[in-house]
């Protein structure tokens, strides 16, 4: 009876945060010109009977998500073609060392604790370094071709660069800019934060091994579903947060799963598949500020259209549904040990007191 009356008062307010929903800080263009940097090279590719290929230059597009709206157009379109740059840097170390797991594991690893560790020294806004990690993650999923690694990487900077450019269209015609003022207030306003955890980029590196490896090991057909499930998770701020995050995205992943499978027992041509994906990438973007559960139950249909829409596996959507539900519980569960041991308090001080000792004994 005390139990219960301690656990009642959490559960009731964890089922009152799944459906609330917040505030909209996001200005209206972004919902709008991510669907239309997703969507419009998959209409090409439909048009000209290549779409599977444009499903790649559409995995590009998503970097307009990085596009800040508070500032001004030069630090808009700045930091938007470094992001660009990380994404094809990103999918060239993916696709490159794809040739064996091993390497590709430890290779992802190393990439994944880098990313994280520059994204938070320069203070990268939300969605960090998720998407550089799961491009790298789909890109070494791929079969290895050494002579198609060209290719595939002008095809995701063809994707980025469309970006950059609907994003100077959009600014440029919305926004007004001052072009010198905003030059100099670009370059007033940079900063570079020096305090950065290495501690936290380890854990986030070995995770990003581990799942990955993990994955491999098991003979999963997919195996980068596990490391992006993993590393959702464990972007939480805190350790509620993180198994809140683990437990919606479980949630909202079975839902959005049957969501997919309702897709796709309906959606079977490109041109259909394409108005599936723009919808939901609007959706997503709409409520991905308001509410992580409700983010989550349209980002896994989303997904997996974007990643395997022009493989045969859409064809039984009930094979696809239950391999995917299984990649993602592998690896919210990994994420979940992973974010404890981030912010486990305990372990933090050992390894910092660890760390200082060892510098002591070096200067001696």
């Amino acid at each position: 009876m005390i139990i219960m009356s301690y656990y009642f008062p959490f559960l009731k307010n964890e089922l009152v945060s799944i459906f609330k929903l917040g505030t909209n800080k996001r200005h209206w263009t972004i919902p709008v010109m991510a669907s239309l940097c997703v969507g419009f090279p998959m209409f090409i590719g439909a048009l000209t009977h290549h779409f599977s290929t444009s499903l790649t230059v559409s995995l590009g597009g998503l970097v307009i998500l990085y596009l800040p709206a508070k500032e001004n157009i030069v630090g808009r379109l700045s930091k938007l073609l470094l992001c660009s740059f990380g994404f094809i840097i990103a999918y060239l170390i993916g696709i490159t060392f794809s040739f064996n797991f091993y390497i590709s594991s430890i290779v992802f690893g190393i990439f994944g604790g880098m990313v994280y560790f520059i994204s938070k020294m320069f203070r990268l806004a939300p969605p960090g370094n998720f998407f550089f990690i799961m491009i790298c993650a789909m890109a070494s999923g791929l079969p290895f071709n050494a002579e198609q690694i060209p290719f595939k990487i002008g095809l995701i900077t063809l994707g980025t660069l469309f970006s950059c450019l609907v994003a100077f269209v959009f600014s440029l015609f919305i926004f007004k800019p001052n072009l010198q003022k905003d030059v100099n207030e670009t370059f007033n306003n940079l900063y570079i934060r020096k305090e950065v955890d290495y501690l936290e980029a380890f854990i986030i590196g070995f995770f990003m091994f581990a799942s990955l490896f993990l994955a491999h090991f098991i003979g999963l057909k997919n195996p980068y579903w596990v490391p992006i499930s993993c590393l959702a998770v464990m972007q939480g701020v805190n350790t509620p947060h993180i198994w809140r995050r683990g437990f919606y995205r479980i949630l909202g992943t079975v839902l959005g799963m049957l969501l997919c499978w309702l897709i796709l027992t309906v959606v079977k041509a490109p041109l259909e598949m394409i108005v599936a994906i723009v919808i939901l990438q609007y959706v997503i973007e709409l409520l991905v500020v308001k509410n992580y559960f409700w983010a989550v139950l349209f980002i896994t249909p989303m997904t997996v259209l974007l990643a395997e829409a022009g493989s045969n596996i859409t064809q039984d959507p009930s094979i696809l549904v239950i391999a995917r539900l299984k990649d993602v519980m592998l690896g919210s569960f990994l994420g979940a040990i992973g974010g404890w041991m981030i912010y486990n308090e305990k372990l933090r001080f050992q390894v910092v007191k660890r760390i200082r000792v060892t510098r002591r004994s070096l200067k001696y």
